[in-house]
């Protein structure tokens, strides 16, 4: 399975933000990979993007 590609594929297609805006969901199996290999959703990113979301930074407009 191959991984997300910036430069080729559009974000929206792949990712969606959970209910809560913290964590990435995967819509695609590609989606799924990249969130698995990249550890998107690891502790310290989830709870730094918590913190965003309160601020109203996140999760963003596209």
């Amino acid at each position: 399975m191959r991984i997300f590609d910036p430069r080729r594929q559009a974000w929206p297609d792949h990712f969606s933000w959970s209910a809560a805006g913290d964590q990435i969901i995967g819509k695609t199996p590609t989606g799924r990979a990249t969130v698995v290999a990249v550890r998107l959703n690891r502790a310290e990113l989830v709870e730094a993007r918590r913190g965003w979301v309160i601020a109203g930074w996140h999760p963003p407009k596209d």
